[in-house]
Parts: C-alpha cells; sequence; structure tokens
C-alpha cells in the first residue's frame, strides 16, 4: 500500500520542520512499514549540523523511524487509519541504537519498521534506515500511546 504525504499528515500530527516521512512505498498494517525521508540540503537543521560538512543528526533519524512506525500503528487492516485525534503517541525508549554511517543531503531515507509488540499501551518496534541498501542506523523503539480524552 502506498501513501502519499497528504495520507500520512492525516495518519499523524507531525507537520513542517518536524515531519519526517515523506512517502510510504510499503505497509503492513499493525506489522511493518517501508517509508521515505528525501534528505535536502534545504532541512532546518543543516545550517547548525554541520554548516561545513552537513549530516543529519541520529537523533532525527530516529525520529523519522518512530513516525514511520506510528503511521501503521494507527492503519487498520484495510489501510484506513484509526482515530489518533484523540491519543497522543509519545518515544518512550531507544536501545541498541547503531549509527553506521552519515545521512547527508542527496541521500533517500527508506525507513524500515517491525512490530515486535503493539497493544493499546505500549509498542515495540525492530527498526533500520537504509541508504543504497546499506544499513546506515538501527534501533529498538518503545512508544506509549496516551488517551487525550
Amino acid at each position: 500500500m502506498v501513501i502519499d504525504i497528504q495520507g500520512i499528515m492525516d495518519r499523524i500530527p507531525h507537520r513542517y520542520p518536524m515531519l519526517l516521512v515523506d512517502r510510504v512505498l510499503e505497509m503492513v498494517p499493525g506489522k511493518s512499514i517501508v517509508a521515505v525521508k528525501n534528505v535536502t540540503i534545504n532541512e532546518p537543521f543543516f545550517q547548525g549540523h554541520f554548516p561545513h560538512l552537513p549530516v543529519m543528526p541520529g537523533v532525527l533519524i530516529i525520529e523519522a523511524l518512530a513516525q514511520a512506525a506510528a503511521i501503521f500503528s494507527f492503519s487498520n487492516e484495510d489501510g484506513t487509519m484509526l482515530d489518533s485525534s484523540k491519543t497522543a503517541y509519545y518515544l518512550v525508549g531507544v536501545d541498541g541504537a547503531r549509527f553506521r554511517k552519515p545521512v547527508v543531503p542527496g541521500d533517500q531515507l527508506m525507513l524500515h519498521a517491525e512490530a515486535e509488540r503493539i497493544s493499546k499501551v505500549i509498542c515495540k518496534y525492530r527498526t533500520k534506515a537504509v541508504v543504497d541498501g546499506e544499513v546506515v542506523a538501527e534501533a529498538k523503539i518503545m512508544c506509549a500511546i496516551r488517551d487525550l480524552g
């Protein structure tokens, strides 16, 4: 299932400059996702990280992976979205994070997330970020779902 930027914004509340997923290429709701972040020199963080040698911050790669996971976690089995307006999705844990190669302007960051456990309150994922077929980052992440009402 392919989801464009409008469908992504319908599913998660993030907006520029914190929306870090551009397109979903494959998704199995509640199970896995492959999404894309196109990294450009126009990203606001490149002004200070680092002007002489722009590198995408590792924490933002982890955030992009968490956003991708949120997209499939808030999707029904037929791909329609759950009502995420009444819930918050918080990144609460990162284990085993490894950054293998710098991510630079011009890279297409492929975001892979696979559910290890999804419940109504805690979700755990195995994630990896890939550029040109090489793993550039990986981590196990945990997110909490909280009722806003």
